[in-house]
């Protein structure tokens, strides 16, 4: 009998034990995980649904940014019709021959005072949010980057290398010196700067009035779009700089368009020229949201106001907007247009 009992009991001394909180008696502060297989599994990488980027979409025009004062011809070494002044301008080009550019049908610029930037377009995409919504909250990483071992500590290369847009999920939350610090993986921790973290609003703001609408947190830099009270769509954004901020409140869309000119501001400042954006719903005086074709940088301010999204995303909501809006550009042809909520989880220091 004794050596049955010496058996028994090392057998289950080889089998390896998980325990939860549930289990602990004494000083537990967290999941003490035996296995390997179990912690691959309680770490596991987010398998949502993304949206695939639509390659044709993206690169159907050629986008060219102008650089300086530039002078625009009604023909190839023809008349100055225009001036586009300094500032951050781009145009479509239509064609080169010899030398010269073709914009806007009958324009014509020197190719030399144009540089190639389709090569920037983004093809970052936003995540389809299941009925069940998600296992722990999502985040986007926004700087390449070896997470840390700990809270505070310093990046090691001992974990696998997390490139800029990478999704992860969030398991925990400390804190050190005032500054979160997220546990994305078994070990794992990144800064609350390094990353986007989405957060859907439990409670559907008092002055929503659509069953679609968008809320879009700008400390976070990152927007949700809800049907009713339950997301269905989350994605990172680039608002508006300190200088030129995308207002808190509750909007509707009141306009949009498949394509749209937008130019503003003061020569030697802050003027520029932007054809064709893809994709805008203006739902605050100027502001918008729209795609974005000249940089790929969201999830940090850096516009003049308006909501950037990439080329992708903004087809993707643009699509819904029209449903909603019953195919009509502007609200004053149907009740309202989707709301937009503006707000901030936190603030910027």
């Amino acid at each position: 009998m004794k050596r049955w009992l010496v058996a028994i009991l090392s057998i289950l001394l080889l089998v390896p034990v998980a325990y939860s909180q549930d289990d602990c008696t004494d000083n537990c502060e967290g999941t003490e995980v035996a296995s390997a297989d179990t912690a691959e599994t309680i770490f596991s990488e987010p398998s949502y649904e993304t949206l695939t980027p639509i390659r044709d979409l993206i690169h159907d025009r050629w986008y060219k940014r102008v650089n300086g004062r530039v002078d625009v011809y009604d023909a190839p070494n023809g008349n100055i019709t225009r001036v586009i002044e300094d500032g951050f301008n781009f145009i479509t080009a239509l064609q080169d021959e010899n030398g010269w550019t073709r914009i806007n049908g009958d324009e014509y610029v020197r190719s030399d005072q144009l540089e190639d930037s389709n090569w920037v377009l983004s093809n970052f995409t936003g995540t389809l949010i299941p009925e069940s919504g998600f296992e722990y909250p999502i985040a986007w990483i926004l700087v390449n980057l070896y997470p840390s071992p700990e809270p505070g500590a310093n990046p090691s290369e001992q974990f696998d290398f997390h490139p800029r847009y990478t999704r992860v999920h969030i398991y925990d939350t400390d804190v050190v010196d005032g500054y979160r610090w997220y546990q994305i993986g078994d070990g794992q921790w990144v800064h609350q700067y390094h990353v986007s973290k989405v957060t859907p609003l439990k409670e559907i703001p008092t002055d929503i009035d659509t069953d679609l609408w968008v809320g879009i947190d700008v400390y976070e830099q990152n927007l949700i779009v809800y049907r009713g009270k339950t997301p269905i769509f989350a994605t990172l954004v680039a608002t508006g700089l300190p200088r030129w901020p995308t207002y808190e409140g509750t909007f509707n869309i009141y306009y949009r368009n498949p394509r749209e000119y937008m130019s503003w501001g003061v020569v030697g400042d802050d003027f520029y020229s932007l054809e064709e954006v893809p994709w805008t719903m203006f739902f605050d005086e100027g502001r918008a949201l729209h795609g974005a074709y000249w940089h790929d940088g969201f999830g940090y301010r850096r516009s003049h106001g308006c909501v950037n999204m990439s080329v992708t995303d903004a087809k993707w909501l643009y699509d819904l907007v029209v449903e909603e809006m019953d195919g009509k550009r502007r609200s004053a042809d149907i009740e309202e247009g989707p709301a937009v909520y503006v707000y901030s989880t936190d603030e910027y220091q």
